[in-house]
């Protein structure tokens, strides 16, 4: 059998369809190919249960003809969007598609009605391949980094493996990240309790990243906001003892490690079915605020000017959970 998978972005949700990419190779012996964008590349590029990649900068006609000769047994649409589906039906072959419940987030997102199923999205990607004869095989994530890409935080930071604490910076949208007073806050508190702190974040962050370190302990707080690519900083991330991540791809990285995760939850909530796959994590939210969620995928600002989902986050209760982790490696 050959098979493509499609999942055009991002960085978390192209980390949580590789249980059906392990799945399909492992358990039919499928050959397994990959379409996704240009700029994500090196998640997939890497996996061993794919045998062949497919990239696209702006639209599937770049590459259209190229699918088409490779006469595939079975399309696997893991994004369900205009342009999945306009694939697929150019390809002409039997295809099938997750359920992406846009009816159910709607609701939640704009009524506040939770008619949202107890699913991972991986077993909903799962669902999809069921009848093809798929089963879970309770095996987690996948994440591959290539030896060229791996740190070695002894030599780096002076920090022994599983010794220190991983702090996600970053997300794509301005609610889905702590405001820097409380992650300087936290990290604070964790330095203090002899925790050493590796804070991570893209370019964006760099800045950031660097008041946050003048901020803490400097001998404690290692600031690597901008210095890393993704393979690099999944490497921190693997090594560490505890992550503490907001809602975006470093958190579902984490997880393909099984790192203990302590997870932020802005303007978007675990009940999407996003929250860290099959490894020990706690999540922090404010469940008592009316306006959440208030959207999919995150704001650049807070609609309602005041951030309460944030602002109002206990920094003790999350310290204390991070400890609480930290000492049972």
């Amino acid at each position: 059998m050959k098979v493509l998978i499609i999942r055009f972005s991002s960085i978390g949700d192209i980390v949580l369809t590789s249980p059906v990419a392990r799945c399909l190779k492992l358990q039919l012996n499928a050959t397994v190919h990959y379409l996704t964008k240009k700029s994500f590349e090196n998640i997939v590029i890497h996996n061993p249960f794919i045998d062949k990649v497919f990239l696209i900068q702006k639209g599937v006609e770049e590459i259209l003809e190229a699918l088409k000769k490779e006469q595939y047994d079975l399309v696997i649409d893991l994004h369900k969007n205009i342009r999945s589906w306009q694939t697929r039906r150019a390809l002409s072959v039997t295809s099938v598609a997750f359920d992406k419940l846009n009816i159910e987030k709607w609701l939640l997102v704009q009524l506040k009605i939770n008619r949202l199923p107890h699913t991972h999205i991986v077993e909903r990607y799962l669902s999809a391949v069921a009848p093809f004869g798929i089963l879970p095989d309770e095996r987690g994530l996948d994440y591959f980094i290539p030896s060229s890409d791996e740190i070695d935080v002894m030599q780096q930071f002076q920090l022994k493996k599983q010794q220190y604490v991983s702090f996600v910076t970053g997300a794509a949208h301005a609610t889905k990240r702590l405001p820097e007073a409380k992650i300087i806050e936290i990290c604070q508190k964790i330095t203090a309790l002899g925790m050493p702190v590796v804070l991570l974040g893209g370019k964006e962050e760099a800045e950031k990243g660097e008041r946050i370190s003048k901020r803490v302990d400097s001998t404690r707080c290692y600031n690597t906001c901008g210095q890393l690519n993704l393979h690099q900083s999944a490497s921190v991330v693997r090594q560490s003892a505890v992550v503490v991540s907001h809602d975006t791809g470093l958190m579902h990285i984490a997880a393909a490690f099984q790192r203990k995760i302590v997870a932020i939850w802005g303007s978007t909530v675990p009940a999407f079915g996003m929250y860290p796959y099959r490894t020990e994590h706690t999540s922090f939210e404010i469940n008592t605020l009316r306006c959440r969620p208030c959207s999919k995928i995150g704001f650049d600002q807070c609609p309602k000017g005041h951030f309460r989902c944030m602002n109002d986050l206990d920094t003790d209760k999350i310290v204390q959970q991070v400890q609480l982790y930290f000492k049972t490696i």
